[in-house]
């Protein structure tokens, strides 16, 4: 009865976006279309809710096996649900100022079926269909990243779509190789599911399967944004609508990471642990290291928002590469606190950027004193995303520094802390400049923000707070759970 009921809610947290969509395409009228986004977005969340307390520590298999529902995935959908719903209520305030109505319903359309991609990606459970769930999200986010219509916005998506389609086609190639490896083992014909994949792994061919590997690592780590295949995003995340950004950010990233991560544990149980951990840690140092550049000498707010992603994404890699239950406890509580504290910034520089008219930092000056409501909270995420406590993105790296310890990697947790405190300082700096610089801007009358457009990043800053001072211990066992069915190990242990 219980798997039947969770079986009810995966399909209504589909079914809700999917439905909506039609309803739009079919109305055509704006206010109905926000309407019925911010509805299937509390639908989806509710439901993934509702699954994670009727099936928190077991897996279930759906519609002939082509879906799964474990702690992973589960997570996954998780925090894209909890970014589509805040995202959908602050679009109804933010995209009422576009000026052009009569598109509206189009953008909730392909609004409500991006989130749709990044909600059914993890639950697939062959890797060829999540293959094509991730280039859903390529397809329809793109024209999304385009909405304004601007040179830049235009030139964003096209930059988007080569260089992400590039990243997954090389994800299609380490997917067939994957296969192909698979095929002298179980026959020319077989379900590649991830079960199975794990299951015959220590049966596989070790040079073709650190290939497809590598292939798939690039591929699907294009669309993390793990440098230096991160060219796309800082263009994508800062061109396209503040609501597209959040969901692009808080995510379609993670949505990619679940690849990784799932590719990850088929590497360990093949014997080639020490290649696939030791590449997903240089790349997650390696992003760190590029967003710490790039941070300190940025000029666009939302580019600087981009920018972070990369660190986060980095840091995400890092835990998972770390491995073991400090490790990946810290990498997961790290995608939502992420997810909910990027939803934030992206919310904040969205607002900002059209009270103030212009993308530009130095341009920005008296944010607080304007802006008094919602330049309070932006700050407040500003300090939160830079692993400041008491919010808990600080709990999540901390555990993952402790992972990298626990690991006797020193050279990369010294590495992590150092660029974390040049993150830290170069990222305030921009903020106090314009917070409490006057300079040579002149002083103007900033326009109210909508109260749709505040609430949500009050929905996103309390749990930050509350889970940066309390570390829920059910959460902690539902991790350990995870971490337990992913049977990641550590560098070391693989070494052992």
């Amino acid at each position: 009865m219980t798997m039947n009921a969770v079986g009810a809610f995966a399909l209504a947290l589909a079914a809700a976006p999917a439905v909506a969509i039609v309803l739009m395409v079919i109305v055509h009228r704006p206010r109905v279309a926000e309407a019925l986004n911010l509805i299937a977005s509390a639908i989806s969340l509710v439901s993934v809710l509702a699954i994670l307390l009727l099936a928190r520590d077991t897996k279930a298999l759906f519609w002939g096996g082509y879906v799964v529902i474990d702690g992973l995935g589960t997570w996954s959908i998780l925090c894209a649900a909890v970014v589509y719903f805040l995202a959908s209520i602050y679009a109804i305030g933010y995209m009422r100022l576009l000026g052009d109505e009569s598109r509206l319903y189009r953008f909730y359309a392909m609004f409500a079926g991006f989130a749709l991609s990044t909600l059914v990606g993890p639950m697939m459970n062959n890797a060829g269909l999540y293959w094509i769930a991730i280039e859903l999200t390529t397809l329809i986010s793109t024209f999304l990243v385009a909405f304004e219509r601007e040179a830049e916005s235009i030139e964003a998506a096209w930059k988007y779509i080569i260089v992400v389609s590039a990243g997954i086609s090389l994800a299609l190639l380490g997917t067939v190789l994957f296969y192909w490896s698979g095929t002298f083992v179980l026959g020319p014909s077989y379900d590649m599911t991830w079960e199975t994949l794990q299951q015959v792994a220590p049966r596989l061919n070790p040079p073709l399967v650190s290939l497809a590997f590598l292939l798939v690592l690039i591929g699907y780590g294009t669309k993390v944004g793990l440098a230096p295949m991160h060219t796309w995003l800082p263009d994508a995340h800062s061109e396209g609508p503040a609501p597209v950004s959040a969901l692009l950010s808080g995510a379609l990233l993670n949505t990619a990471m679940v690849g990784i991560v799932r590719y990850l544990v088929i590497a360990d149980a093949a014997g080639i642990g020490s290649l696939a951990h030791g590449t997903l840690l240089a790349l997650g140092a390696f992003s760190l290291l590029v967003a710490a550049l790039f941070i300190v000498r940025q000029k666009g707010v939302k580019r600087l928002m981009a920018y972070s992603s990369v660190e986060h994404m980095g840091v995400i890699a890092l835990g998972f590469g770390f491995g073991g239950s400090l490790g990946i406890a810290g990498a997961l509580y790290h995608m939502l606190n992420h997810s909910l504290n990027k939803s934030a910034m992206f919310f904040g520089a969205g607002s900002v950027m059209r009270a103030y008219g212009t993308k530009r930092i130095p341009a920005i000056r008296g944010v607080l004193r304007n802006l008094p409501m919602l330049g309070g909270l932006w700050l407040a995420g500003a300090v939160a995303i830079t692993g400041a406590p008491p919010f808990a993105l600080f709990l999540s790296e901390l555990s993952i520094i402790r992972a990298g310890l626990a690991d006797a990697n020193y050279v990369l947790v010294a590495m992590l802390a150092i660029l974390l405190i040049v993150i830290f300082v170069g990222f305030l700096n921009h903020f106090k400049a314009m917070y409490f610089d006057n300079g040579t801007v002149p002083a103007r009358k900033v326009p109210p923000v909508s109260t749709w457009c505040v609430v949500p990043m009050w929905l996103a800053l309390v749990p930050l707070l509350i889970m940066g001072l309390w570390w829920p211990q059910t959460l902690w066992d539902h991790f350990q759970t995870i971490a337990h069915a992913l049977t990641l190990a550590s560098p070391a242990e693989v070494a052992r």
